[in-house]
């Protein structure tokens, strides 16, 4: 039975506003660590030199934040889309290492963000923010391994958004609910991975058409057959200032969007079958897009803010996407969907990284620069050359981080 908006959103209010008034965060029964015997078992005071740069960011990224609910220096525990792009690598790292330290820094932030009840901390069903969904895959290996059910009941309400979620014409959820009519690349990691898991382990697969189409319609309307490259946006009433008046889509090509779209491609490729005809047309979509970007690759391995515009002063080299690219690039490879050749691409922008951005502190903390914090559409921000190029850096943003440790896995460097 299909629940009502209204009625859902005010529960979700009521059961927030309890929680926030109740004492301190739960803590789990069962095989959870009490908090100060996790915090106790990991010394980040020295970071060895001699660890895989997987293991070297991610010690980085515990001194900085030694809980992950700090990322991005909140006043007070958030749920958000940087946190998962961060611990969804953390659990990459754990499943290659076994250290629980690792698994530990999700699970933490897991018992700090859902209550007992199944509510999501801070979490806006009302704003119908595809971004709000991304950090729902931790879930899936909480609830496997600790049974709790309160995991489950969250990410069945993150679940219940996108059924509810705002849609072009034509099905493609829109990026927010105030973003009328719009699909950014950023939206596919969003929200079809965690829609793909989800649909797959608790639906038997029945909604998997649905979050193919979303690359579809994303293949349909962004694409540059020119260049192979995908626009950052699309806005399906062409009405918004930075529209094209023909075809909707935004000016230019960011580097991060396609990225984000990658990732997305291989991790929702997990759990499509190979001799599933949809299988190969995905497939299809990331060798295409990977041929594109070899193109636009700077000698350094690296790839440019605004992607074909590496000439044009003002632009210059980023590390979230080229850890996206790196990423996407070398996990298609290992998968079996793209050339052995893409992986010495994927070496060379690693490489680029570790040589051109990355810093090394003399206690072994290790700092990723040059990356762009953030970008969007709309309200002020009109896709142009130069709004992409002076839109501020951040230092550590977990926009690269995460994407870093995962290519760092890939290539097991």
């Amino acid at each position: 039975m299909k629940i009502e908006f209204k009625s859902i959103y005010l529960l979700y209010a009521l059961i927030t506003v309890l929680t926030f008034a109740a004492c301190g965060d739960k803590k789990k029964d069962g095989d959870a660590k009490p908090e100060d015997e996790r915090t106790a078992e990991l010394d980040t005071a020295n970071i060895p030199t001699d660890l895989k740069w997987s293991e070297r960011m991610a010690l980085s990224q515990i001194k900085r934040n030694p809980e992950a609910w700090h990322i991005e220096n909140p006043p007070f525990p958030k749920w958000g889309y940087v946190r998962g792009t961060v611990l969804v690598a953390f659990e990459n790292l754990y499943d290659e290492t076994g250290k629980e330290e690792y698994y530990n820094y999700v699970a933490d932030y897991g018992d700090t963000i859902v209550d007992e009840n199944g509510a999501i901390r801070t979490y806006k069903f009302k704003d119908f923010n595809i971004d709000q969904i991304n950090t729902g895959k931790i879930l899936f290996r909480l609830y496997e391994d600790t049974g709790d059910k309160e995991y489950k009941i969250a990410m069945d309400s993150l679940k219940i958004q996108l059924e509810q979620q705002p849609r072009t014409t034509s099905g493609g959820f829109w990026h927010k609910k105030r973003y009328e009519n719009q699909m950014w690349l950023d939206g596919l990691y969003m929200g079809a991975p965690f829609y793909a898991q989800y649909t797959v382990e608790f639906e038997d697969g029945e909604n998997l058409d649905d979050v193919i189409k979303q690359f579809d319609l994303i293949q349909e309307h962004t694409l540059d057959e020119e260049t192979g490259l995908l626009y950052h946006g699309w806005d399906e009433s062409k009405k918004q200032d930075w529209a094209n008046n023909e075809t909707g889509t935004s000016p230019n090509f960011w580097s991060r969007s396609m990225g984000w779209y990658m990732m997305a491609l291989v991790d929702v490729l997990d759990y499509i079958s190979e001799d599933d005809p949809r299988h190969e047309k995905l497939v299809g979509y990331l060798q295409n897009l990977s041929e594109a970007l070899v193109n636009f690759q700077h000698e350094s391995g690296l790839w440019y803010q605004v992607t074909d515009m590496g000439d044009r002063e003002g632009n210059y080299l980023e590390a979230s996407g080229t850890s996206m690219f790196a990423y996407a690039m070398a996990k298609g490879v290992h998968e079996g969907y793209l050339p052995e050749k893409y992986k010495d691409v994927a070496h060379k922008a690693f490489d680029g990284l570790t040589e051109k951005l990355i810093k090394v502190d003399e206690d072994g903390e290790i700092h990723i620069t040059q990356v762009n914090a953030v970008a969007g559409l709309g309200n002020g921000r009109d896709g142009s050359f130069e709004y992409y190029v002076n839109e501020r850096m951040n230092d550590n943003d977990p926009k690269a981080v995460g994407p870093f440790i995962n290519a760092a896995l890939a290539l097991n460097k």
